[in-house]
């Protein structure tokens, strides 16, 4: 219940079917879902997903949108900067992802409209983990990236709870 209430407010609120424009050949994305898989694919990502495509949204995750063999970054750069929004599903390991800072910041990079849904984590809990992967400017890239989605107004998400509120 309260995850459809997450995608009703994404899909009235912010993406407004009704202005949707005509789909280019490529066919980009609507909804960019920036998640952490091993704590969200099964649940809110997921669910967000299948959602956002009952309502004839075009929504991009990973896991669904991917075939074998895919490039990474072949695939997820061009879905971000094609979409009209981005969905940053924050978690308690969200941090120590190389690939979900990485998206995160180019979503900011790119001046796209973030919605935030901290799940099971509070924003002031998230903090940039050095991983011995990224390099000093990319942590700086990382770290304003996050700073900004913290200081956006979001969603929460309690899977325990199953409560949803403003952040």
């Amino acid at each position: 219940m309260q995850r459809s209430m997450i995608s009703k407010t994404l899909s009235t609120r912010i993406l407004k079917p009704s202005t949707r424009l005509a789909r280019p050949s490529y066919d980009p994305c609507d909804v960019f879902i920036n998640h952490r898989g091993i704590d969200t694919k099964r649940t809110i990502a997921g669910l967000l997903f299948q959602h956002l495509s009952s309502l004839g949204f075009n929504p991009f995750l990973d896991s669904k949108s991917m075939r074998p063999g895919d490039k990474l970054f072949e695939k997820i750069d061009p879905a971000i900067r094609s979409c009209r929004v981005g969905v940053a599903v924050f978690s308690k390991k969200y941090c120590e992802s190389h690939f979900c800072l990485h998206e995160l910041a180019l979503m900011m990079e790119c001046k796209k409209k973030v919605v935030p849904i901290f799940c099971d984590v509070k924003p002031s809990e998230l903090r940039i983990k050095n991983n011995g992967i990224s390099s000093t400017k990319e942590l700086e890239r990382y770290q304003r990236a996050l700073e900004e989605a913290k200081n956006t107004v979001g969603l929460t998400f309690d899977t325990l709870k199953g409560h949803r509120t403003k952040s």
